[in-house]
């Protein structure tokens, strides 16, 4: 990676917003109040608002769980136990500045308000630095007063927990209200003097921060209030790093393919107009081509500007309460990704770039002669917008990757005529791919994610690439095949798929399992010599030391003076917790995990056959260790299997940057030695055993090491 410069302009922004709040919606009758959390079935794709009910006053169960009233349970904390709470409250050096500004500003009793509280850290703080005398119906002009703000229900129970834990829970006035429902003289009884709050995103603005903290002042806040933090600067620097353009130059990098396929054609560019900007002139430090323009940026804590907290990466030397050895999980440095073929530059040349943010994102634009106009740039051709991932963009420019997926299609396809081919998922690389090799093939494309988007897409580029449109059906206006009338009555010969469906690249690799319930709901519709591509899915593993990541995921005991051990099971943590409570299985790129190294060989836990219908599955394997080291816990991934010969395979594993793997982190480290090691007080062996459910996607995995 070349660096060339450091943007040093400061844009001052005061945001806030409750997480959660456009996944959930609650709503209170008497004493019970109720939930509807949005599911998705990972198999299906169908969602659906699950109700959580859960009566105020009832008894509080063991190791932190709510006591939900449903067999929903389970799965509000999976999604509790997946999220960024347990990885920002382990962030020490982000604690210890709120604290400390908090502590150096709340020298007087004063009504603070805390908007998206999540577990009442920040509104404890506030309320011990006024000297723990805050009360819930008291007057802000006599004596302390607290209002913590937070709208995702399940978190609220988990906040009254820890108030009641440390004896706080008269300290502070919990709402379980989106801030934008608060209204003075009825939720609250005046007009807050300070906020507290911590609701950014690793761009800042993400979350939406800029119109809640208008309303905010707007609405709750007194003239002049104090805010902690007190702004906040974002920095960036341009960088040359062909990694990241992979990740963003489809249209460059299949320029290389073989296969003479063009998913961006000539003329495919896009641009969509913003507002508020800032222009700087940066002078380059070196030649190179500039890719991209990261970003990262700094809290400045208290108003006085002695307090810090910044989210840059370990190379920028910048005023800040972290040291090299901190690592966090929740916040990320961002990419911008310069348009078109990226910018060439030379050393003391000057770069002219435009700083531009709306209400929600930050982006920019760059040129190396004049003045420009401020600009945001999106993949789109046409009037239509198609949204792909970075990795999914590196994936199809990927000039091994697209030959070995062609490699594939025509050995399926070959000796067939007039085959008719079903694409399962949202590839829309296999359905040009197919309608490209076999020009008498008749491609049905079910696109269950990308639909419309997916129609107005192949319509796009399906002439650029010599295809007809006769030959494509996408269903649009249903997400899969429901009898002979949509193939017009002929059985489909080849049901393929990458897998890849749109919006679930967050999710577990064996949620892409939805394929295999795909290919069983179309089985009527399949001849008798029809191939499934791939034909397996295997799970496979490896034992890996993740010392970084088991430690942002660790159990919690007292942050900055207050218990908050109450809530360690319900957010998944890792560490001190009974045995028969495991964490759950985390999606994770591995390489961004922090420091990591692999202690085993790859192994297989078990196979899923494509050519039968879907059906619980399971195995198991015995781990043997190669290396020596703190096992921290284990790779799960799913390589795809896709031919009958066994010569064909695609690995998702942690080799491969581009697909996240999931992470089941051992609830304590254990030290393992390699065979024949002398030591007799380590484990070198351990069994995995998994169980897959077909009914919810689920799978479960348990080790024993010994």
């Amino acid at each position: 990676m070349l660096l060339l410069s450091v943007i040093r302009r400061r844009i001052r922004i005061l945001v806030s917003l409750s997480r959660f709040a456009a996944a959930t919606r609650s709503m209170s009758s008497g004493s019970t109040q109720r939930m509807f959390q949005l599911r998705v079935d990972p198999l299906t794709g169908n969602s659906e608002w699950v109700v959580i009910e859960e009566e105020e006053g009832e008894g509080e169960e063991e190791h932190g769980h709510p006591p939900f009233k449903n067999n929903n349970n389970n799965k509000s904390l999976l999604l509790l136990g997946t999220t960024s709470y347990l990885d920002m409250l382990n962030d020490s050096p982000r604690n210890r500045a709120f604290r400390q500004a908090i502590d150096n500003t709340l020298i007087s009793p004063s009504h603070v308000l805390d908007i998206g509280a999540g577990t009442g850290l920040l509104s404890m703080m506030a309320a011990r630095a006024m000297g723990s005398a805050a009360s819930t119906c008291g007057d802000s002009k006599q004596g302390g007063m607290v209002t913590a703000c937070e709208s995702y229900l399940p978190m609220v129970k988990l906040m009254k927990k820890v108030l009641r834990l440390n004896g706080m829970e008269k300290a502070v006035h919990v709402i379980n209200k989106r801030s934008d429902e608060l209204n003075v003289g009825v939720d609250v009884s005046s007009r807050a003097d300070v906020l507290v709050s911590e609701i950014l995103d690793s761009e800042l603005l993400g979350e939406g921060l800029i119109p809640t903290l208008q309303h905010a002042h707007d609405m709750l806040l007194v003239e002049n209030p104090v805010t902690i933090p007190y702004r906040a600067t974002t920095y960036g620097q341009l960088v040359e790093c062909t990694f990241l353009w992979r990740l963003h130059d489809l249209h460059s990098n299949e320029a290389h393919a073989s296969d003479g396929l063009r998913l961006v054609p000539t003329g495919f560019d896009n641009i969509l107009d913003s507002h508020g900007e800032t222009e700087l002139s940066i002078r380059a430090i070196n030649n190179g081509q500039v890719h991209a323009v990261i970003s990262w940026w700094i809290l400045q804590m208290d108003r006085e500007g002695t307090i810090f907290y910044s989210t840059a990466p370990r190379w920028i030397s910048m005023p800040t309460n972290k040291s090299d050895e901190d690592w966090c999980d929740h916040w990320k440095q961002c990419v911008w990704f310069v348009p078109g073929q990226g910018i060439p530059i030379y050393k003391d040349r000057e770069v002219h770039l435009c700083a531009v943010h709306d209400e929600t994102r930050i982006s920019y634009n760059i040129n190396t002669h004049s003045r420009i106009d401020a600009m945001m740039y999106n993949f789109e051709g046409g009037d239509f917008q198609l949204e792909l991932s970075p990795e999914r963009i590196a994936i199809y420019g990927d000039g091994e990757w697209r030959s070995f997926m062609s490699t594939v299609i025509r050995n399926t396809l070959k000796g067939r005529v007039d085959p008719l081919c079903v694409v399962a998922d949202d590839s829309v690389f296999l359905t040009l791919l197919v309608a490209h090799l076999s020009q008498t093939s008749k491609v049905i494309s079910l696109f269950p994610g990308l639909q419309g988007k997916g129609v107005q897409y192949i319509e796009a580029v399906a002439d650029a690439n010599g295809i007809s449109m006769d030959r494509i059906q996408v269903l649009e206006k249903k997400r899969t095949l429901s009898s002979m009338l949509d193939t017009h009555q002929k059985k489909v010969d080849l049901l393929i798929g990458e897998p890849f469906y749109s919006g679930t690249e967050g999710m577990l690799p064996w949620q892409k399992l939805r394929f295999w319930k795909e290919k069983t709901m179309l089985g009527s519709l399949l001849s008798e010599a029809a191939l499934i591509v791939p034909c397996k899915g295997i799970l496979k593993a490896c034992a890996m030391s993740l010392p970084d990541l088991w430690n942002s995921r660790r159990c919690l005991d007292k942050i900055e003076g207050f218990d908050h051990s109450v809530v360690n099971t319900t957010l998944g943590a890792c560490g001190e917790i009974p045995a028969h409570e495991d964490g759950p299985c985390i999606p994770y790129f591995i390489w961004q995990s922090g420091k990591y190294k692999k202690l085993s060989d790859v192994f297989t836990i078990m196979e899923f056959d494509f050519s039968k219908p879907i059906s619980p599955s399971s195995g198991r394997n015995q781990v043997e260790f190669v290396e020596s080291g703190m096992c921290h816990g284990f790779a799960l991934w799913i390589d795809w299997l896709m031919d009958s010969d066994n010569s064909m395979l695609l690995s998702t594993g942690p080799d491969k940057r581009h697909w996240k793997q999931g992470v089941k982190l051992l609830a304590k480290p254990v030290a393992v030695v390699i065979p024949g090691s002398s030591s007799l007080s380590e484990c070198c062996h351990a069994v995995i055993e998994a169980s897959f459910d077909p009914s919810n996607g689920e799978l479960l995995v348990r080790h024993v090491f010994s």
